[in-house]
């Protein structure tokens, strides 16, 4: 079990990602997040359980590598960033929660 107060891992989670591909993910109740760059797949797992009372059955999480940006002669390079594809139980959903009817 982890110690980690639950305040600090409410911090792990940065924002729910809304992309074509994360939409489709979503029919097979996978939802995908941008976390910090420190977190572990059990803080994020107990993070997701603690914002949204489900039950999560798998992390998976990803870190592409660093693009190249150039601004005139300068090359820099984006941000890292890491995302965590999440699946929940089967009875478990985040749509209402992610998606509310407007």
């Amino acid at each position: 079990m982890i110690k980690t107060n639950p305040r600090d891992l409410a911090d792990l989670v940065l924002k729910p990602i809304v992309t074509e591909k994360a939409t489709m993910l979503m029919e097979q109740n996978k939802y995908v997040f941008d976390v910090a760059l420190q977190a572990t797949k059990p803080e994020i797992k107990a993070a997701i359980e603690g914002l949204f009372s489900v039950k999560v059955t798998k992390v998976n999480t990803l870190r592409p590598p660093r693009k190249k940006k150039r601004v005139g002669k300068f090359i820099g390079y984006k941000p890292l960033y890491k995302r965590a594809i999440v699946t929940l139980a089967a009875e478990d959903s985040l749509q209402p929660i992610l998606f509310p009817e407007v």
